[in-house]
This record gives structure tokens, sequence and C-alpha cells, in this order.
């Protein structure tokens, strides 16, 4: 587009220039991280630019959101090389990148949360009270900061997205939700900006999640696939499994047959270093 890449730190600047500036009068679509980019990031990166078309403008958030992390601990050691993470956006062709501070995006006094009740309380949400309101928080006010018309979310994490389509359903958001496919390593461990804080020797074993889930996933009665799930993952010294479930695709709650689209996911920890990996069955 030629417009060269723009960096922005205030609401206000990042409206200025996506409301004000007519080169940037296209379809707006937002990429909402933490930053921490890896490949994974990249590609949804890409993925907005083919939403967005030619004469679109793609929007990278950058903004660790203290208010989804419950635990102090994980928020601290969450990484930040945002030097690398713009030169990254550079590369990828980026228009703006909008990277506030906690002051910019929450009052001192804020009293107000975006909760999702169903949706959210399982799975990621049972195991981290609070997580979703700030997820839904951020995201609804990245939307309103940015007026993007659309917004490219990961489908590895399953439940977020549809935390947010159903946030957005029930609200009127005027924002089209745009699912990308999970990116993995060569040995399938999904990619996430975690995997930076694993040792060497739980980065070798990581991949066992994803081939724990994908052996389950081939049998055919829900007992049996937990079973095997939970012996092929108990077979690593190395993790502790937060939860193992099998839920509905589309109500994310737990069922014990496979008669409709379901998910086989799961949450390990490696020491303090929180990791979530899924496979989708469909009915045999």
């Amino acid at each position: 587009m030629g417009k060269g890449m723009q960096v922005v730190s205030t609401g206000s600047a990042l409206r200025d220039i996506l409301l004000g500036d007519e080169q940037y009068a296209g379809r707006r679509v937002l990429v909402p991280t933490m930053g921490a980019l890896h490949r994974g990031h990249l590609a949804l990166v890409k993925h907005a630019r083919e939403v967005a078309g030619p004469d679109g403008v793609v929007v990278v958030s950058i903004f660790v959101n203290p208010i989804q992390f419950d635990r102090e601990d994980d928020l601290e050691a969450y990484p930040r090389p945002l030097e690398t993470d713009l030169m990254q956006c550079q590369a990828a062709g980026v228009d703006v990148v909008f990277v506030p501070d906690v002051r910019e995006m929450y009052a001192h006094d804020r009293s107000t949360l975006v909760t999702e009740n169903s949706l959210s309380r399982s799975l990621c949400g049972a195991a981290r009270p609070g997580h979703f309101d700030g997820v839904c928080t951020v995201v609804l006010k990245l939307f309103m900061l940015s007026a993007c018309h659309a917004a490219v979310f990961g489908e590895k994490d399953f439940q977020q997205l549809a935390i947010i389509r159903r946030m957005v359903r029930d609200l009127d958001v005027p924002v089209e939700i745009v699912e990308s496919p999970t990116i993995r390593e060569s040995d399938g461990l999904a990619l996430s900006s975690r995997n930076v804080r694993l040792s060497a020797t739980h980065r070798e074993d990581a991949p066992c999640i994803f081939r724990a889930l994908n052996e389950a996933a081939k049998l055919h009665n829900a007992e049996g696939i937990i079973r095997h799930a939970m012996k092929r993952l108990g077979e690593s010294e190395h993790l502790k499994i937060d939860y193992l479930t099998l839920v509905d695709a589309e109500t994310l709650q737990p069922i014990n047959d496979l008669k409709r689209p379901s998910i086989l996911a799961a949450a390990v920890f490696y020491d303090n270093v929180r990791l979530i990996d899924h496979v989708r069955i469909s009915p045999p």
C-alpha cells in the first residue's frame, strides 16, 4: 500500500490515523496480540491482509493485558521483545501497530468488565477465574479504539475464539470474527509465545501433548478417548495435567458421547509454564 508502518501508543493517535487519514479509509482488520510474535502470529497477519484486501489496512495491537492473568508470576514472566516484534511487523507489511501501556488502556479507578457467563465456565475459564473477563474487556476496547471491520484470531485458542464470537453476537458489535488455523512446529507442538519459557528438556517433551490428543481422537467412544489421552500424557514425567476433557464443539460443555462435533482439549503445566492444545472430533 506504500503507507509505511505507523507505530502509535495512544488510543487518540490510533483513531486519528485510522479515521482521519484518507490513506486508511479501506477495510480495517485487527490482529490483537500480546507480543512475543512467532510464525503463528505472522500467519494471522497474512490472513488479515487477505481479509483486508489490497486497499485495506492491517492493524496489529501489542499489549500484555494484565487483567487476563490469574497469576502474577505468569504476568511478570511473559516475554516482551518489543523491538523484535516491531521488526517482524514491518517485514510482514503491517500498516499500523498499536502499543499502549497499561495506564493508556485502563483508568486507575476502572470499574467495568465485560463478562460472558456460559462458554467461559469450563476449560480454561474454570481453571483461570476472571481470565475471560479480562480477554473480553480488552478485546472490546481494541475493537472500539481501532474501529475495525474485522479481527483475526487463532483457532488454537478455541475457547477464546468461541467466547469472542458470543460477545460480538450478544452485544451487536459490528466486527467480523475471522478464524485462522493453528500453526505447529514440525514435531507437532502448537506455536505459543510461552514456548520460549520451556527448558530444553520440557521443550523436547512438549510435543507429547498433541500426539496424545491426536491418537486418542482416532478412537470411537468418549470414555476410551479420555482414558487413552490420560494414559499417554501420564507417561511423561515432566508435565502436570491441568485439565483434559471432551466437550461439545459449540456449547463447550462436557459430553459423554460422540453424537455431535466435539473437541478434545488439554492444558498442562511444565513447571510454571502452562500450555494448551486441542483436536477436533467429528461424529463417527
